[in-house]
């Protein structure tokens, strides 16, 4: 130790109380904590705010375009008539449905062909794909479903999608739900961490080189599913919808993605 750490005096000695210390040498570590060098990343953070498909004109021909965020778009049953827009004392951005029962708001990367690496390179799940999200509820959790994960298609029903690996809440179990969906067979396991209101919460999904899904709220692993079918792209969505008469809240802080280079 003393050969590396150093005072103002010369080489430190035990018991080394009396920094500060420096380095006289480069330090290694012998495996690095993020192999970035082996995987392809993104980050979002939401500088800007997601639009409709049809405002997000790729010739930025009118202001609403060149504002919008041109890596996510949104989607969702009367979403138009809901709003997102940056939060107001949150970080990140508020997803408001509007008031009929059913209506949605839902955040989604951006489909069309050439717009941004979220769908123009492919997360399958033989990739090795981790997903990562952070998200806060709203002021009330009655009355709503909150979806968020790796999914074929924006919808909220678990049926639907043939291959799915993604956190779902919709008020029938208190907790949080690591949902999947393999060739057809849907699993919705409770994982025991409660849905609050006006809480944050960590999302991460790893799928390993055997295909299984690792689901981790807040760091804690709260699920592991058996093999994903191979060969399966999936696309992140976030969303929220109301159930009742009012309109529902979520806000998205963060997203990030990344996948080994190659499989």
């Amino acid at each position: 130790m003393s050969n590396g750490l150093r005072t103002s005096k010369g080489p430190a000695s035990p018991p080394y109380a009396h920094g500060p210390y420096e380095w006289n040498q480069i330090c290694v570590m012998q495996k690095p904590s993020v192999d970035s060098y082996k995987r392809y990343t993104l980050e979002e953070n939401f500088h800007r705010v997601p639009a409709a498909s049809a405002t997000i004109d790729q010739v930025w021909t009118t202001e609403a375009a060149r504002n919008a965020n041109i890596d996510f778009e949104t989607l969702g049953t009367d979403f138009a008539s809901g709003t997102i827009a940056f939060a107001t004392n949150e970080g990140g951005v508020a997803l408001t449905t509007h008031s009929t029962s059913a209506d949605q708001m839902i955040v989604l990367p951006h489909l069309d062909s050439g717009q941004s690496a979220w769908t123009g390179v492919l997360w399958g799940t033989e990739n090795q794909v981790i997903w990562e999200s952070i998200i806060r509820t709203g002021s009330s959790v009655a009355s709503v479903t909150i979806w968020a994960g790796l999914k074929l298609t924006n919808t909220s029903i678990v049926a639907t999608d043939d291959d799915a690996a993604y956190f779902r809440f919709d008020g029938v179990v208190a907790n949080w739900e690591a949902t999947t969906s393999i060739a057809g067979t849907d699993v919705e396991q409770d994982t025991g961490i409660v849905v609050a209101a006006d809480t944050n919460y960590y999302f991460r999904i790893e799928i390993d080189g055997d295909r299984k899904a690792h689901f981790f709220i807040n760091n804690k692993e709260v699920y592991s599913s058996t093999a994903l079918t191979n060969d399966i792209d999936l696309i992140p969505y976030v969303g929220v919808q109301t159930t009742t008469t009012g309109a529902k809240h979520i806000y998205l802080v963060k997203e990030k993605i990344s996948r080994i280079i190659f499989e």
